[in-house]
């Protein structure tokens, strides 16, 4: 089923194309087989009556002709001819010598077949375009009278021409481009509009922005054009205020805890001063931590062509400066189009957990045909399986306690998952074999140059 699957069309128009082809192959199969039957029932008439005309002539004494050509002969029993029977002539011609008023008891009809050569048949194809006629066989029909006598009458049988299967076939080709080729250039234009409202939905969905769809097409594709260009001015309008909103938000949240800072220097016990400008520390993050979330899509920043290795080797040695246990394998230059900022803000918090929970963190480049992954390990504990995909949600952590000294605010992975989304890629969590969590940002080969 799924291989079937594969190989039908995935378009509207494939799809409605092949749907009418395959309506009008079974109607023209349909149409063969009435025309089938009533072809055989037109050469059956023709073989059967004249055989039957005969008979009754001779009957009636007025074919003596015939007599003479040796074309019909009286016996006292049934003659032995060699060959096949056919019923279907045996019963047709029954039914018209009953019409013609003959009482007969038995009727026997035989075909002989008259072969003829391929190089006879090749001379006269040329004259079978201009009226010639292909070699007919022989028909012989015994016919067994109420006064026990019997009569037999040869005729000519008929070889039904090739020309009428090559008829139905051509004219089964004549209507698939009749029909198909409009269809064709209908579905093109009703899938065009449609291909361009896609990959502007899907533009939209990456990014956060994309330009509106032109309008073109039947008028119901014109109007859901028309739908889709009014909700995105109203989804950009409604994102637009809101970034316009959470930077009201973050300028005023900044003032008062710029304020704290400089209250927590004056406290005299350093204990409680280190405290205090802890708190106010991690308010800053959890603050730029939300406010960038809030934002993710509609970044600024412009995509450039940046060394993965290179960037991920900068964000490493940030953390050895500060003393922490993170070291990179070393890998070739493979350069892509990304935000180079939001991708080390995503390497940077990847690598902040793995030396959180994993005591330290191992950085490494992979790549192949179909992706490229900067991967973090960690010797940790690892993480439950059945968690992993919530741990990428907001607000979530595995230890459910808000306690400071468990981790923050749950926010990082789901920070990374939303930078990841607006390049194309996805975050990707596993367990190691060995013990610990293997965090991998993933670029689509797509995104690498």
């Amino acid at each position: 089923m799924k291989t079937v699957r594969r190989l039908l069309p995935s378009s509207l128009a494939g799809q409605i194309i092949l749907v009418v082809a395959i309506a009008l192959f079974v109607a023209q199969a349909v149409n063969f087989a009435f025309l089938y039957r009533e072809r055989e029932r037109q050469l059956l008439a023709i073989a059967s009556a004249p055989a039957a005309a005969r008979i009754v002539d001779a009957i009636e004494g007025r074919d003596r002709s015939l007599d003479r050509m040796e074309r019909i002969s009286w016996s006292a029993a049934a003659p032995v001819i060699a060959g096949r029977r056919r019923p279907d002539i045996e019963q047709r011609a029954g039914t018209m010598l009953e019409n013609a008023g003959l009482e007969i008891r038995s009727i026997r009809a035989v075909e002989q077949e008259r072969p003829h050569h391929d190089r006879d048949w090749r001379e006269g194809r040329g004259r079978f375009m201009h009226g010639f006629r292909p070699p007919r066989d022989a028909l012989y029909l015994s016919v067994e009278l109420a006064s026990g006598r019997w009569v037999t009458v040869q005729t000519r049988l008929p070889r039904d021409p090739p020309r009428f299967l090559g008829w139905l076939v051509g004219q089964t080709l004549v209507l698939y481009v009749i029909v198909l080729v409009p269809l064709l250039l209908v579905g093109r234009r009703i899938a065009r509009p449609l291909d361009d409202l896609t990959r502007s939905a899907e533009q939209f969905a990456t990014t956060g922005a994309a330009d509106p769809v032109m309008e073109r097409g039947p008028g119901d594709v014109r109007r859901l054009t028309t739908a889709f260009n009014a909700m995105r001015a109203r989804l950009l309008a409604m994102l637009t205020e809101k970034d316009r909103m959470l930077g009201a938000i973050g300028h005023d949240l900044r003032t008062p805890l710029a304020s704290l800072r400089v209250r927590a220097e004056s406290v005299e016990d350093e204990g409680e001063r280190a405290r205090m400008s802890e708190t106010i520390l991690e308010m800053s993050r959890m603050l730029d931590d939300i406010l960038s979330l809030a934002r993710a899509g509609r970044s600024m920043e412009p995509v450039q062509k940046v060394d993965l290795a290179a960037l991920a080797d900068a964000v490493v040695e940030d953390f050895v400066e500060l003393g922490a246990k993170v070291d990179m394998t070393e890998t070739a230059r493979t350069v892509a189009s990304v935000k180079p900022q939001l991708m080390k803000r995503a390497l940077r918090n990847l690598i902040e957990n793995a030396v959180k929970y994993g005591d330290r963190a191992h950085v490494e480049l992979v790549g192949d045909t179909r992706e490229v992954r900067i991967d973090v390990k960690d010797d940790g504990p690892g993480m439950p399986e059945d968690r992993m995909a919530d741990m990428m949600e907001p607000f979530t952590r595995i230890e459910e306690s808000r306690s400071r000294d468990t981790g923050g605010a749950g926010l990082g992975l789901a920070l990374v998952r939303a930078i990841m989304m607006e390049h194309g890629g996805e975050l990707r969590l596993s367990n190691r074999p060995e013990g610990g969590l293997c965090a991998s940002l993933v670029l689509p080969v797509t995104a690498v140059d």
